[in-house]
């Protein structure tokens, strides 16, 4: 079996993405929620300067976005190496 590559990709670029948006919009309602989390994605994230507000939002989910795109790309594409390599690849 094998990962179809841009699905994967796609499928983790939204559960990521997503779930960055979520939290942002949760923090901005509630501004103890997921501190830790953004402050993670801020010292992650190039250009991304934490929980500051509204305009801190898109730029969170959009580096979620692309990191879960090259992540879940990176992760299909090793999979299927090895699975072709061990010979369990159909």
């Amino acid at each position: 079996m094998s990962f179809n590559i841009k699905a994967l990709a796609a499928t983790v670029a939204i559960l990521t993405g997503g779930s960055c948006l979520l939290v942002a919009l949760l923090n901005l309602a509630f501004p103890s929620y997921g501190v830790a989390y953004l402050q993670l994605a801020k010292s992650i994230y190039p250009g991304y300067h934490g929980p500051t507000g509204f305009g801190s939002v898109i730029p969170v989910t959009l580096y979620g976005l692309v990191d879960g795109a090259v992540g879940g790309a990176l992760l299909g594409w090793l999979y299927n190496k090895i699975a072709r390599r061990k010979g369990t690849a159909a």
